[in-house]
């Protein structure tokens, strides 16, 4: 695993030097600089992220969805990827250290190849997590740490406030709670965006659909809605429709939907740049 000892000296050293993405604005919080965020999430909190981790975490979230997972164990999952690797699918790490977990080939996670797959990594630590005996009843870190191993065992902590508030509105649990700004030349438009959207969903979520998809349930549509908008920068996205409410890329923002933009709460619709 890749060890990455927190000292706010040098958080505050990286953040003027690179950027620093995610940002803690809790009562009683501290906040970090933040330059040039993409994404910004509420849901009984706040959390920022560029466009490739928001992606990353929303895939990590939809895997263990799919695998029946509660939500405390995607709250694990997060703050666990938070940790290792900033929620960035990295190629190298410690050691042979690799992938969104820093799972290691050489500990029986699997192939560089494989573990760079971000669906393939989360799924495996879900799958190690479930093991844990009790997991569902200890800290985040405790947790995170009968999986990982890692040599500063209470690290992970401190990624729980923000895992929890990702987790709620991932899971669908919050309304209208993902809002990503897309600027510039979309990556992708027309047929070729759809079709982006379509793959990422069925990998995520193995679901064939395409610009809609019919929902039983507001917590599913949110699910959803909130997935195409952490995905929208790297596949053309420019609309999302659910409940009475419309997200625009450029803007970057959930507004009430008017007139025949109005889908209602049975359907996500979501439109890609022309």
């Amino acid at each position: 695993m890749k060890r990455k000892p927190f000292a706010i000296v040098a958080v505050l050293v990286l953040v003027g030097a690179l950027g620093f993405f995610v940002s803690r604005s809790f009562e009683g919080g501290i906040k970090l600089p933040l330059i040039g965020p993409e994404c910004t999430v509420k849901a009984d909190g706040q959390v920022t992220l560029d466009a490739v981790q928001m992606a990353n975490a929303a895939t990590i979230t939809a895997v263990g969805v799919r695998r029946k997972m509660p939500e405390r164990a995607v709250v694990i999952a997060l703050a666990t990827a938070l940790q290792e690797s900033k929620l960035e699918n990295l190629d190298n790490g410690d050691r042979d250290s690799v992938g969104l977990f820093q799972q290691r080939p050489s500990q029986g996670w699997g192939t560089p190849e494989k573990i760079q797959d971000p669906r393939y990594a989360a799924k495996k630590f879900y799958a190690a997590l479930k093991k844990v005996k009790g997991w569902q009843d200890m800290r985040v870190t405790d947790a995170a740490q009968k999986v990982q191993r890692s040599a500063y065992p209470n690290a992970y902590e401190k990624w729980a406030d923000e895992s929890a508030v990702l987790a709620k509105a991932l899971t669908g649990k919050a309304t209208s709670a993902v809002e990503c700004t897309v600027s510039g030349e979309p990556a992708l438009r027309g047929a070729a965006a759809a079709a982006a959207l379509a793959e990422g969903f069925k990998l995520d979520w193995g679901i064939d659909a395409d610009l809609s998809v019919n929902v039983k349930n507001a917590d599913t549509g949110w699910r959803y809605a909130h997935w195409l908008v952490s995905h929208a920068k790297s596949t053309g996205l420019e609309k999302v429709r659910f409940a009475d409410r419309e997200w625009t890329a450029t803007d970057g923002k959930w507004q009430p939907a008017t007139g025949d933009r109005i889908v209602g709460n049975t359907t996500v619709v979501a439109e890609v740049f022309r």
